[in-house]
């Protein structure tokens, strides 16, 4: 068994879902390794990754448009409103799904289903760079 690990750095452009399955991949690729697992974690708590659908964007957008209804920006409840009327909501959002994942892969492909992809779910309104680790394990 080996290990690999490696950093992705990501630009946003501000609320919205960015596949990155090709950048896994990549890292899948990088590592040498055949068989294994490989994990990939978030750094940040107003970003998320999610396992979605990739052939249709619409299926996104729904799920993008039914967390705005959810958890709407500007709720006067919310006490935490220090960088802005999102930041909040983006916690929020954040702690409904995911900040790692773990996908398994065979003979050097990631094993993720044919409709699926994984997206880094940006959830704040402005653009931010965002940190990610990949963390390999395999043979």
């Amino acid at each position: 068994m080996g290990v690999f690990q490696s950093t992705i750095s990501l630009q946003t452009r501000g609320k919205g879902t960015i596949e990155i399955s090709d950048l896994l991949q990549s890292k899948i690729d990088e590592s040498g390794q055949v068989s294994g697992i490989a994990s990939i974690f978030c750094h940040h708590t107003s970003c998320s990754l999610v396992l979605m659908e990739n052939a249709d964007p619409s299926a996104r957008r729904d799920l993008e448009d039914y967390f705005e209804r959810l958890v709407p920006e500007n709720d006067p409840h919310f006490i935490h409103t220090y960088e802005g009327p999102d930041d909040m909501p983006s916690h929020i959002k954040m702690a409904l799904t995911r900040s790692s994942e773990n996908i398994p892969f065979s003979n050097g492909q990631s094993l993720m289903g044919t409709w699926q992809g994984l997206f880094l779910w940006e959830h704040r309104i402005a653009p931010h760079k965002r940190k990610l680790t990949v963390t390999i394990i395999g043979e």
